[in-house]
């Protein structure tokens, strides 16, 4: 149920808006970037799960970017340029890119290739860990994904119906970051516009359940103009 977070880093800002419109479209959540400092921003304030850096960036070097990132995390990086000789590509991958893909491009061809590396990032070990996990630990609360429980600070069980349960996954996976109704409703398995107008009401009782105060909810609160966040850190644990 985690909703992929993607970074387009271009400094045209057309491009960027276009790449990100589209990748939205598709199901991903795609923030836009034009500098090594908005990525690394970006970084620092939550999960990424694949960058798609463009090679030239004004006075900044993708390529070279590429590799200070790469020294740093393992965060997947796919290359975007309008150079596409061998000995560029081969440079691309010689600082740790996943991929490399040369201008014009299909849409279609990206999106293919961005999932195929988002595959491939799911089968190392740290994404294994992380499908495997049993238990989250949230401002408190305690889901047991093993017996489908949820507890409250005080150890007190709460009941949720399936959908809330489906819902907490949703917000579980995807901790501080804000997410469209309709992200919501696909990730859960939706259908688009019809269950994602349904899901006010389903943030409203799984407020009443897990919230001290539902009108003044602190875990999953409301991000104007976008959405939804559950705005707790999640610590997990392997089962």
């Amino acid at each position: 149920m985690t909703i992929p977070r993607l970074l387009v880093v271009d400094d045209d800002i057309e491009t960027r808006s276009m790449l990100t419109e589209y990748l939205h479209r598709q199901g991903f959540a795609a923030l836009p970037c034009g500098t090594e400092a908005e990525v690394r921003a970006q970084l620092g304030q939550g999960r990424v799960d694949l960058i798609l850096l463009d090679v030239m960036l004004g006075d900044e070097s993708g390529v070279e970017i590429c590799a200070r990132l790469r020294a740093e995390q393992d965060v997947p990086i796919i290359l975007v340029s309008a150079l596409s000789a061998d000995h560029q590509r081969m440079a691309g991958y010689e600082v740790g890119a996943d991929d490399y893909i040369a201008k014009p491009f299909n849409p279609d061809l990206l999106l293919a290739r961005v999932r195929a590396v988002l595959a491939r990032a799911r089968r190392s070990a740290s994404l294994i860990y992380r499908r495997q996990t049993s238990v989250f630990r949230f401002g408190g609360w305690t889901y047991d994904a093993r017996r489908d429980e949820v507890s409250a600070p005080d150890g007190v069980q709460i009941a949720l119906s399936r959908r809330e349960t489906a819902l907490l996954k949703v917000l579980l996976a995807n901790p501080r970051i804000p997410l469209t109704r309709d992200e919501i409703a696909a990730a859960m398995g939706g259908d688009g516009d019809e269950q994602g107008r349904a899901i006010d009401v389903l943030v409203g009782r799984l407020r009443g359940k897990i919230e001290a105060n539902p009108r003044e909810p602190s875990l999953l609160r409301t991000e104007r103009g976008v959405g939804y966040v559950l705005a707790a850190d999640v610590e997990i644990e392997a089962g």
